[in-house]
């Protein structure tokens, strides 16, 4: 089931050394790729369906192809911040393969016409950023990245750039904010950053794994890079897996696969005497699956939208019948709470309630009206704001109450029993 494609060598040490990499054939797609014309890479990718794994899982090729014609310098961001709960397939990527995603770097820009590109690193990601520090310099070292690279004709600088580990800086116009110096928040869109991103001008904003992704379809062609997957989300992705299975990790597979396949045979299944009450699909913004909706869903971003819930950075979170919804939801408000820049008042404000309501639910001092009220507000929220923070927030708690919903009841119920202060603020007890 597992097909290691982008995966295959990193079980090698050495690979992530550049000569360790050029052992198994590292680089050889850069010196082919610059014997094509920039359009036709371009066109390989929109051919191949490369879709963006950081999250949106929007074409590649397409987002390349709206770059303006209007002689201002291109600027590429690889987008390394990788802040989604549950996510840490990119930190593998740039530990264990530097050089296969400055290799895809150097690709890409070549085809959008770019001189310059900036790496933009999770700011706890301290390891990994020594690690592709290295990388950039023997790419350097060896004019693999400088002015007239392999006597191409073609030029490019890359740099990196640490975060200071702020989720919203995941969000493409935050992160080009916070690369330019300022506050890391997002902007409104359009402009779009393909028009007017960095310093003004057109930016291409890709995941560490999608720029990764390009060489393999260099080396393959389209034909071979379709051969994985379905039809409208062809290849293979990164799932990083974690909570109550056996095998937690990261693993490769095609699009398409089912799910219950990667939780029972991939990841060794559920422990021991526990039964599988949940599986939130694609990080912690994606909304929760129940048993059935889990048990059914294909890993691609079709089935999992029809299913009501999206495949996102492609994290799998396992539930089993050990975790209480309503504490896991106020873990996840807690966080998005904490993470929400402030710009937008229904994030700002609504991150705020939802955390307050759900920590009361999980104390025992709420009423039935706060599973209601939690609902409204997540409901007030969506669509609302200037980036999708707020709907991060919102999905997961529609979802965790209408499919969860006798659980927040019974919390809440719970309350019945407990105190509530009178307006003398004498404190009774009821129930």
């Amino acid at each position: 089931m597992e097909v290691k494609i982008l995966t295959q060598h990193y079980d090698k040490p050495e690979y992530q050394s550049l000569e360790g990499y050029k052992k198994y054939e590292g680089y050889q797609q850069l010196k082919k790729a610059l014997t094509l014309k920039p359009e036709a890479i371009t066109e390989m990718v929109k051919q191949a369906g490369l879709r963006g794994r950081g999250g949106a899982g929007f074409p590649a090729g397409v987002k390349w192809g709206f770059l303006p014609n209007n002689g201002k310098k291109r600027y590429l961001i690889c987008n390394a911040d990788e802040g989604e709960p549950g996510t840490f397939k990119d930190r593998a990527m740039m530990d264990r393969a530097p050089h296969q995603l400055i290799e895809g770097m150097i690709i890409s820009a070549f085809a959008i016409n770019s001189p310059k590109s900036y790496i933009y690193i999770r700011g706890e990601y301290f390891e990994s950023k020594r690690i592709v520090e290295k990388a950039i310099k023997e790419a350097y070292a060896a004019n693999l990245l400088g002015d007239n690279i392999l006597g191409s004709g073609f030029s490019h600088h890359m740099d990196i750039y640490s975060g200071a580990g702020a989720y919203i800086c995941g969000e493409e116009t935050g992160l080009i904010s916070s690369l330019e110096g300022k506050k890391g928040q997002p902007k409104l869109k359009p402009p779009f950053p393909a028009i007017e991103g960095y310093l003004a001008h057109p930016t291409i904003v890709n995941n560490v794994e999608t720029l990764a992704a390009v060489t393999i379809i260099i080396r393959d062609g389209v034909e071979g890079y379709r051969k994985y997957g379905t039809e409208k989300s062809p290849g293979t992705k990164l799932f990083s897996v974690s909570g109550n299975v056996v095998k937690p990790g990261n693993y490769e597979i095609p699009l398409g696969t089912p799910l219950k396949d990667v939780i029972f045979n991939l990841c060794g299944g559920l422990k021991q005497g526990r039964k599988l009450k949940a599986v939130i699909p694609g990080g912690s913004s994606a909304p929760v699956l129940n048993e059935e909706e889990a048990m059914s869903v294909n890993m691609d971003y079709e089935d999992l939208a029809d299913k009501g819930s999206m495949l996102g950075s492609g994290a799998i979170i396992v539930i089993d019948d050990s975790n209480s919804m309503v504490e896991l939801l106020q873990v996840l408000m807690h966080f998005y709470h904490h993470e929400s820049c402030g710009q937008c008042t229904p994030c700002r404000e609504g991150t705020g309630w939802l955390s307050k309501l759900s920590n009361s639910i999980l104390e025992g001092s709420a009423s039935l009206n706060d599973v209601k009220l939690l609902e409204k507000v997540a409901n007030h929220m969506k669509g609302k704001t200037i980036c999708a923070l707020s709907d991060a927030a919102a999905f997961p708690v529609l979802s965790f109450v209408s499919k969860f919903k006798e659980e927040f009841i019974s919390a809440a119920t719970a309350n019945v029993a407990l105190q509530f202060q009178s307006k003398n603020g004498q404190s009774y007890k009821r129930g």
